[in-house]
């Protein structure tokens, strides 16, 4: 199996200007074009040949890992976001983050502030836990929740190639400005 970039749902310049063209084209067209070509390469006649990228998440370690899984981190990352999605969770998903958090804006708050407080780079995730309930939690470099038995539900990026070339060192703001282009409507899929 040899895996490729999928093709964005929306155009390189849709998420203006919460993220400009320019660190899609860079953070996208270029960065994760990369993962994909390492990942390939690595698996190229060995036992991962043919597997699911949730697969060698869940069983492999180190270079394989490490492009595999941030490989699927930026899918994940980039398809959860529409220039003209649901803006606020609706539903089951907001059922479900009222119960945990109490309001929506108390579960923003806490998730910027633990993608926030990542020190260095990686990931800040809502998660539904293997007993069903949200949670939210951080993972460093390329880590993955789903090795840990979560699904993961929605991810912001906090390396800094992320949000560099538009907010340079102010990742708080970027991830404030994450919430004006979520897609609702996906996160809820995924937690259904």
């Amino acid at each position: 199996m040899k895996y490729e970039l999928p093709k964005l749902p929306y155009a390189e310049n849709a998420l203006e200007p919460v993220i400009s063209k320019r660190t899609v084209e860079f953070h996208w067209g270029k960065h994760e074009q990369t993962y994909i070509n390492n990942l390939n390469k690595l698996i190229e006649g060995a036992k991962f040949e043919n597997a699911s990228l949730e697969s060698i998440i869940k069983e492999a370690d180190g270079a394989l890992f490490n492009n595999a899984s941030q490989a699927w981190n930026h899918i994940f990352y980039f398809f959860s976001f529409s220039p003209d999605g649901a803006r606020e969770p609706k539903g089951e998903i907001e059922k479900a983050i009222k119960e945990q958090w109490g309001t929506v804006e108390h579960f923003k708050k806490e998730f910027v502030d633990t993608g926030v407080a990542q020190f260095g780079s990686g990931w800040v995730w809502l998660v539904k836990n293997k007993n069903g309930k949200l949670e939210i939690i951080k993972t460093g470099n390329a880590g993955n929740p789903m090795t840990d038995g979560h699904t993961p539900l929605l991810t912001f990026d906090v390396w800094e190639h992320a949000y560099y070339l538009d907010y340079q060192n102010r990742r708080a703001d970027h991830l404030h400005e994450l919430w004006k282009i979520v897609d609702w409507s996906i996160v809820e899929k995924r937690y259904l």
